[in-house]
């Protein structure tokens, strides 16, 4: 069988989004089957645990590419991934904030592909609008749903998050989620991570990663 890749004309070419990696045969990490990981570069959170650092900026980015330029470089595994159930999760950083740079990937994509996305929802709602009818599921790292605790973690407001919650919720797209909840040393324990926990459920939600930071220094 051939695949279908679409290919855009010149005129109508994206920019170069920027990438810290593209990390091939990740299984079942992030989603079903075999999936490449594109992480972006950039992120508005200030995570004092951060397990990607060199996030934090743009400038510090190791590619930069256009969702065609991406495509042309993971469609090597197009049989892994039709095989699998499989296909691309975007990560960071932030994807969300490369919502355009998504759905542009998403229209050239073969249609066989899964698009799966990990993000702290940290961005505008039109973000999650652009990606709500493109994303077969959602990687949420909540962090903490007490306000002092995630403002004192992420050194950002736990308003969007919030906000972007509700808006899946609205859009029925629950069970199309799982919230990582991590219990993070000197900032939250069981009963808080419970408490957390709690509230999501009275809003729908079901599917939960429940793990601890592994702090090294």
């Amino acid at each position: 069988m051939k695949a279908a890749f679409a290919h855009p004309s010149s005129s109508t070419l994206s920019p170069r989004a920027p990438f810290i990696g593209v990390a091939r045969h990740r299984i079942p990490t992030d989603g079903e089957g075999v999936t490449t990981l594109a992480a972006f570069s950039q992120c508005p959170l200030q995570c004092a645990y951060c397990l990607n650092p060199q996030c934090a900026s743009p400038e510090k980015a190791h590619f930069h590419f256009t969702p065609q330029e991406l495509l042309e470089r993971v469609k090597v595994d197009h049989l892994y991934f039709l095989a699998t159930g499989g296909g691309i999760c975007f990560g960071g950083g932030e994807p969300c904030l490369r919502s355009d740079f998504i759905a542009e990937f998403h229209r050239l994509m073969p249609s066989e592909w899964h698009l799966y996305i990990e993000t702290s929802l940290a961005v505008g709602p039109q973000h999650i609008e652009t990606l709500a009818p493109l994303i077969d599921h959602w990687f949420i790292d909540v962090k903490d749903l007490h306000p002092d605790i995630y403002r004192r973690y992420t050194q950002h407001d736990i308003a969007p998050l919030m906000h972007n919650l509700l808006l899946l919720k609205e859009l029925g797209l629950q069970d199309r989620c799982t919230l990582r909840l991590p219990l993070i040393p000197d900032y939250n324990d069981e009963t808080l991570r419970a408490e957390s926990q709690q509230q999501l459920e009275e809003m729908g939600f079901t599917h939960f990663d429940l793990f601890q930071y592994i702090v090294r220094n």
